[in-house]
């Protein structure tokens, strides 16, 4: 593969002088194009071999481009906060907004590259991370950012020259003998990043081999490349979109159920809403229950093990009531509730899950969504404001969230409150007649309650595809208050004493 990058390529200081008004007439154009429209957004991945000019090429994008819309990112060394989420954290939080462009110098590859040349991970661990970004790039992809992915390469000549000229910077690779150990360990390192660029080349995310030997060939060179994907940008999501449509336009994943209503049973139709609990026993429940959780919580903070708790579920099925008393057992310090309903204008300026990744807690707190990303398989579906390629993709984007959540040691627990029309109709009815709950009820309450079938089909299909291994849902039989809130901090209780004794357990062994 490097051998396309050792053929000597050069461009005159003419050349490159008569060639960049029209170049940087070009990006500017694209730029302000990009800006104009906010449909989509560019990020742009340098890496490559050390001494190959990426902070060069980096101050020349600068100079060329209006940096009002531009923004760099260098990934060195986490911080305690991104320590303590989930590794993706930190670079979802560094995504470009649609309108803008983004620089990220190694991005997600920088540290994974350096991993394999030490042999800090197996060939195996290797693929496995190289698999997960891959899926990040094509879900990015598919969410309105264009992603350009440049190695600079050096000749061992070329590169030896380089290295004995640059002063050492915070970006070195290989810190204090980085020179040396950066020759040492080129061949190595080439083979790996060639396995790497070969595994997550795409079309929606290309990697493009530059040869850095002469640097206004190389600027030259990235500055086309990236003018092109700027005037192509609309153009080519269209494409994009088009393409991932057609494996989505019969439906996604749902099977054409037959009409008979013997065929259409959901999982909802299985949960037994003639539970109850009398008030006396909710009472010394819900006691012991709220101390239990107040302990393992803060057992749970020492351990560092972080908490999401989701709750999604029908109007008026009790959710803030639920939510409510499990949080008075919390103490204050530990724990935060967040509230989602349709995403604002500037939200939307990012992909879909991103408002979400932001929120993730540092480790050992406890985080309770009151509705969440499930957004996008529900509401959003139900009342077309997603089409059908981007929530039929949400459910694998959605599984693979979590269970990047799972691996960064975040245990998930997801509730879904059901209730039946007839007990929604009578509590719709009680929050109108009581002042202090009528803020509650609202016209797209009685709108949605309109598309129960569509909404409870919609159920079905969401805990069929996303109720996996490491976050599966508990369906909550709603009817009965008292009986909804018991089941909640039960399963959380449960949940919590079973992952805190199984790293305990880990600890031993």
């Amino acid at each position: 593969m490097f051998q396309a990058a050792e053929l000597g390529r050069t461009l005159s200081k003419q050349d490159f002088d008569t060639a960049l008004p029209g170049l940087r007439a070009a990006l500017m154009q694209g730029q302000m194009q990009l800006l104009a429209q906010k449909s989509q957004a560019v990020l742009i991945i340098i890496e490559g071999l050390d001494g190959s000019g990426r902070a060069e090429l980096l101050n020349r994008l600068y100079s060329w481009l209006d940096p009002r819309g531009l923004s760099t990112e260098t990934f060195w060394d986490p911080s305690d906060e991104e320590r303590e989420r989930p590794f993706f954290w930190r670079f979802w939080r560094a995504l470009p907004s649609k309108g803008s462009i983004s620089i990220h110098l190694g991005g997600w590859y920088r540290d994974l590259l350096t991993s394999a040349v030490q042999e800090k991970i197996t060939p195996a661990e290797l693929d496995l991370a190289l698999a997960q970004r891959q899926e990040l790039e094509n879900m990015l992809a598919l969410e309105g950012i264009v992603i350009l992915k440049f190695w600079l390469y050096l000749p061992e000549k070329a590169q030896q020259q380089r290295l004995e000229k640059e002063k050492s910077t915070p970006d070195d690779r290989w810190g204090e003998h980085g020179k040396k150990q950066a020759l040492k360990q080129r061949q190595n390192f080439l083979t790996i990043a060639e396995h790497v660029m070969r595994k997550t080349d795409a079309a929606v995310a290309p990697w493009y081999l530059v040869e850095a030997t002469d640097a206004n060939y190389r600027d030259m060179t990235v500055g086309r490349t990236l003018s092109r994907a700027l005037s192509n940008a609309v153009t080519w999501h269209q494409s994009l979109l088009k393409n991932a449509t057609q494996g989505f336009v019969h439906g996604g994943g749902a099977p054409a159920l037959p009409d008979a209503e013997s065929s259409r049973v959901t999982v909802l139709d299985h949960v037994d809403l003639t539970q109850t609990i009398k008030k006396e026993t909710y009472k010394k429940q819900m006691a012991q229950l709220q101390a239990r959780l107040s302990t393992l919580v803060w057992q749970a903070w020492q351990a560092k093990k972080t908490t999401v708790i989701v709750f999604e579920g029908w109007d008026a099925a009790g959710k803030g009531g639920a939510i409510r008393r499990l949080a008075s057992a919390l103490d204050a310090r530990l724990y935060r509730a967040v509230s989602y309903g349709a995403p604002t204008e500037a939200e939307r300026c990012f992909p879909y899950l991103w408002r979400f990744w932001r929120e993730v807690p540092r480790a050992g707190r406890v985080l309770i969504y009151d509705r969440s990303w499930y957004g996008r398989v529900l509401v959003e579906r139900v009342e077309g404001f997603a089409d059908t390629a981007a929530w039929s993709r949400a459910y694998h984007e959605i599984n693979e969230f979590e269970a990047q959540l799972a691996s960064a040691d975040v245990e998930v627990i997801k509730f879904w409150l059901h209730i039946s029309p007839e007990e929604q109709l009578k509590r719709f009815h009680e929050r109108e007649q009581t002042a202090y709950k009528q803020h509650k009820i609202t016209d797209e309450d009685w709108r949605n309650r309109e598309k129960w079938p569509a909404y409870a089909e919609a159920v079905n299909e969401m805990v069929f595809r996303t109720g996996t291994e490491v976050a599966p849902w508990t369906l909550v039989s709603a009817e009965d208050k008292y009986m909804a809130r018991i089941q909640v901090l039960t399963t959380v209780v449960e949940r919590l004493s079973a992952t805190l004794a199984l790293g305990a357990g880990k600890k031993k062994s």
